[in-house]
Formats: structure tokens, C-alpha cells, sequence
């Protein structure tokens, strides 16, 4: 597949879920003095995802063109890049993490026909400083998709990637 029929598939999947589907925001953004360019998926949705009625509903999808200079001197190898397109949908206050992370197994599996044998997830671990708990709740929730598919998804506590564990598809 192409990155165009990625992008396209990713859109038309959303929709279908009752999505609104935006354009781009601009790479320079609009009314946001703090930064020079849309840095990341989320910026252009902050004023939403902090409480702002949306003109376009609850649900929305996109494919918002991003650029980052904060690593520029390491842009060339095969993690940094500059420009590139972050895919999004947000949910302004209608659903959360089972339709989310119930969607995503779909898509992954289904629409682009990955094997969910190859699919290795994180979640949020979360921050013993500032008393956040880590999200169980994620973590069963891939497990039971992972069940559903009949793989045992074993949970992998702050494992780097070259110590993975055989079996282990969901990490902390």
C-alpha cells in the first residue's frame, strides 16, 4: 500500500465510525503565538481538547501536516524527521479508550490486513513522582483484543526494545 492509500483508508474508516473529516490545518499555525509551525497532529485541536465546541461535532479525523526542528541536528537517520503527517481522530468528549483502542485493533487488523501477531503496543506506564497511576485499564483491553485473536499478550514491565521477551506484546 501506499502512504495515500493508508491515509485514505484511515479517513474513510473514521468517517464510517461518524467522524467529521478535516483538512490540514496550516503549517504555520493560526493565532498561536507560542511556536512557528504545527509541531504535531494534536496542535490545531488543543482549544477542542480543552473544552471548546467543535463547529464540526464531537468526532473528528484528520491528516494534519507537521514540522519539528526541536531535533533537527538528527534528522537523517531512521527516527527524525522534519516534515512529515501525524493521522488523528479525536473524540471531543463522546467516547474513550474501548471504542478507541477497540477501533485501532480493527483498523490495524482488518483494514490494512496486519498481522496481529506482529503488533507490539505501549501504554502509559505511568509517573510515580506525580502519583499517576499506570493505565491498567488499556493494558486489559489490548489483552482482550490480543485474546480475541487467540495470542496470549503478555505485559512486559519497562523492557527495551533489544531485551524483549518472546510473548511479551504490551509494555509499560
Amino acid at each position: 500500500m501506499t502512504i495515500s492509500e493508508i491515509r485514505e483508508q484511515y479517513l474513510k474508516f473514521f468517517a464510517d465510525h461518524g467522524h467529521a473529516i478535516l483538512p490540514s490545518a496550516l503549517l504555520i499555525p493560526e493565532n498561536d503565538p507560542t511556536t512557528l509551525f504545527t509541531g504535531s497532529g494534536m496542535q490545531p485541536m488543543v482549544s477542542y481538547l480543552l473544552g471548546e465546541a467543535h463547529p464540526r461535532g464531537v468526532r473528528i479525523a484528520d491528516s494534519q501536516k507537521c514540522f519539528r526542528s526541536q531535533d533537527i541536528d538528527e534528522v537523517g537517520d531512521n527516527r527524525h524527521t522534519t516534515f512529515f503527517e501525524m493521522l488523528g481522530n479525536w473524540s471531543l468528549g463522546d467516547y474513550f479508550k474501548n471504542e478507541q483502542i477497540t477501533w485501532m485493533f480493527e483498523f490495524l487488523t482488518t483494514n490494512l490486513g496486519l498481522d496481529p501477531k506482529n503488533l507490539y503496543v505501549t501504554v502509559f506506564r505511568g509517573n510515580t513522582d506525580l502519583n499517576i497511576p499506570r493505565d491498567e485499564e488499556s493494558a486489559a483491553l489490548w489483552q482482550k483484543l490480543f485474546a480475541s485473536k487467540g495470542i496470549d499478550a503478555a505485559i512486559g514491565e519497562n523492557v527495551e526494545q533489544d531485551g524483549m521477551k518472546s510473548g511479551e506484546r504490551i509494555f509499560y
